[in-house]
């Protein structure tokens, strides 16, 4: 399977994917065991790449950047990649489990807390009654030592998981998929907030907030302390260096 049409964001690579395309390569890779790594690319992990050259080449080697945000679909229009639309992390976990139940795929959950990765597991065995979620685990908030990492590792393997959600939230988790491509034999997304979500225990924006690429504004608004100083230092510099770009290629 060739890879989407992809253009170069502010120096970060973004493919130009859709539900429908990016879970069926997940399934394709899934089918035959192999590690791969999907992250799924908004304004904060643009910015944070373009500073650090160890997350910018985490997201260079992964096998899929999907347009998690909308600025990210508008800047994928705007440089002539066809219809993009958005592929958005909770909706495209639940499509990946419903592939994975009706092929009959293991899956596994790694990242945040006991009670979310616990009401998650619930939630989903009730969407999904036949999926076998084969390995969930909450690691502490610390950096694991060598021996624990291994011992993690040595679990996921034993599980038989071929599909591997990842819940650690922003640049963490892309950069611990890319350390460990090549020792988990799944697929590896990194869905972040999709944990919470799903699991019911944050609030998410309304769908026309989505849509309209406010999704910002309403996490913003429900968690301020978290959230305040990433968005005030990303998103003004993201949208000036973006017009620039577009003008740019517009006028080359």
């Amino acid at each position: 399977m060739r890879r989407p049409e992809r253009r170069t964001i502010l120096g970060i690579g973004v493919d130009a994917t859709s539900y429908e395309d990016a879970t069926a390569r997940v399934m394709e890779w899934a089918s035959r065991g192999e590690s791969r790594t999907v992250c799924l690319g908004v304004v904060a992990s643009v910015m944070e790449a373009r500073e650090s050259a160890g997350y910018r080449a985490a997201l260079e080697s992964a096998d899929l950047v999907t347009p998690d945000g909308m600025p990210l679909v508008w800047m994928l229009r705007g440089l002539g990649a066809g219809p993009a639309s958005r592929v958005y992390g909770p909706d495209l976990t639940v499509a990946v489990l419903g592939a994975a139940q009706a092929e009959g795929i293991a899956v596994g959950f790694y990242g945040s807390s006991e009670e979310v990765v616990d009401r998650l597991v619930t939630n989903l065995r009730w969407r999904f009654p036949r999926l076998e979620v084969a390995f969930r685990e909450a690691p502490p908030f610390r950096p694991l030592s060598v021996d624990e990492d291994e011992e993690v590792v040595r679990a996921m393997r034993k599980s038989g998981a071929r599909i591997l959600f990842v819940g650690l939230g922003g640049a963490k988790q892309d950069l611990w998929m890319a350390e460990h491509r090549g020792r988990v034999p799944a697929v590896m997304l990194g869905v972040g907030a999709a944990f919470d979500f799903l699991a019911g225990t944050k609030p998410q924006a309304p769908r026309w907030m989505r849509n309209a690429g406010l999704e910002w504004l309403f996490r913003l608004a429900t968690e301020p302390r978290r959230l305040w100083r990433r968005y005030l230092r990303h998103n003004p510099r993201f949208a000036l260096l973006a017009v620039k770009q577009i003008m740019g290629a517009r006028f080359s």
